[in-house]
């Protein structure tokens, strides 16, 4: 059976077709004759999702991602996948990225949504949401402490800036003689102490011997305390403590006008009286002193007696006024 030659040349043309269609499907990694649907999904960032990566639903396989590129000038970038049209589901679900496991390795996998609304039809585009992976929740975790480093390292800096802005020339000298004269300072206190060292060893005898004497001197103090004791002081404290509350007592009483004491303390106007009684006392002894014939009348043989002149150099004249002097040199009726 000879074949013309343009029969040839077809059925070469259709198998380089056939050859170039499934080459170009293998490259593409999407099934020539499987029943798939295409879908959608856009993502800020897709972390290093590469096209044949698996989708699938609930950890089972069921497509693939088919292409990765920008939708537009925002870089926005368009996730191209398909999935196997045997099993349903809303076109309000999920494609969520997430961590495949793999070092740098990204997946998709669809959270079917059982809403009741239309079903995902091919060309729809699902709604996109992205699982953080163990990098990212690590950079979440530490990114507060990245910053609260950061503010410390700020804060050490100011800190340093400021030391150095305070401590010019002069301070940094004084500052250094300071520690000098601390280094002094220490190094005699350590020489003084191996001075009181060497002598509390060198002295040592006499030490436990004044410790000696002071245990004795405590022991005879607490044996002249019981024997104090003894001696009944207590109650003579006692006692003495007793009558001091007594006296406070009659002191009060006094002081509050109980008593004949109290009374003549309290009692101004006997106070008056008796101050004009002394007072008239003391001019009567005066007087008699002064007068005694006044007083004694002794007359002897019925002479009558001579009226009494009191001397001009007795001291009664420069005590008597001229007045009580006349009063008392004037004769008793």
């Amino acid at each position: 059976m000879n074949i013309s030659r343009e029969i040839k040349t077809g059925i070469i043309g259709i198998g380089g077709i056939l050859l170039f269609l499934l080459g170009y499907s293998y490259l593409k990694s999407s099934p020539l004759f499987e029943n798939n649907k295409t879908l959608y999904v856009v993502y800020h960032h897709v972390g290093g999702l590469q096209p044949g990566t698996a989708v699938s639903i609930n950890g089972f396989t069921v497509g693939k991602v088919n292409d990765v590129g920008f939708l537009d000038a925002s870089g926005d970038l368009l996730v191209t996948f398909s999935v196997d049209d045997s099993f349903s589901f809303s076109k309000n679900s999920t494609a969520e990225l997430y961590d495949n496991g793999n070092i740098g390795g990204k997946g998709i996998q669809i959270l079917p949504a059982f809403d009741q609304g239309p079903i995902a039809q091919a060309g729809d585009t699902l709604i996109a949401s992205v699982k953080p992976g163990v990098t990212e929740l690590l950079q979440q975790q530490l990114s507060p402490l990245q910053n609260k480093v950061e503010d410390v390292i700020k804060n050490a800096d100011s800190l340093l800036v400021n030391i150095n802005t305070i401590l010019d020339g002069r301070t940094k000298k004084d500052l250094k003689q300071s520690i000098e004269s601390l280094n002094i300072l220490i190094a005699n206190t350590q020489k003084t102490t191996e001075v009181l060292s060497n002598i509390v060893v060198l002295n040592r005898g006499a030490i436990e011997g004044s410790i000696q004497n002071l245990d004795s001197f405590t022991e005879n103090l607490a044996l002249v305390t019981d024997s104090i004791s003894k001696m009944g002081l207590t109650n003579t404290f006692a006692n003495l403590a007793q009558t001091a509350e007594q006296l406070n007592a009659i002191l009060a009483g006094i002081e509050n006008g109980e008593g004949s004491l109290g009374k003549l303390t309290k009692d101004t106007e006997m106070y008056d009286y008796l101050t004009q009684t002394s007072k008239e006392l003391s001019l009567l002894l005066q007087d008699v002193r002064l007068n005694p014939k006044r007083y004694i009348n002794v007359s002897v043989f019925g002479k009558k007696q001579k009226e009494y002149r009191l001397p001009t150099n007795d001291p009664a004249n420069k005590t008597v006024d001229p007045e009580n002097q006349s009063n008392i040199n004037a004769p008793k009726n």
